[in-house]
């Protein structure tokens, strides 16, 4: 479980910096579309796509961080 949520934490790390790099340079950086799609599609985040990616970044940071805190069984 440990390998699973650092995997996933920094996928979404850098999803997010991906994200945040294409939404700065005007959307010519199409490496890992995952978060523009989350940013298109639902209606809330319309309008805050900047801030979506930063979010995203920050969470996949701060679950790679915890399951590497994890104690290993």
């Amino acid at each position: 479980m440990k390998k699973f949520l650092e995997g996933l934490g920094g996928l979404l790390l850098v999803a997010g910096v991906a994200g945040v790099i294409r939404e700065v340079t005007g959307g010519w950086f199409h490496f890992m579309g995952l978060t523009r799609f989350l940013t298109e599609n639902v209606g809330f985040l319309e309008g805050q796509e900047l801030f979506t990616n930063v979010v995203v970044a920050v969470v996949g940071l701060a679950l790679a961080v915890g399951a590497s805190r994890i104690a290993k069984d």
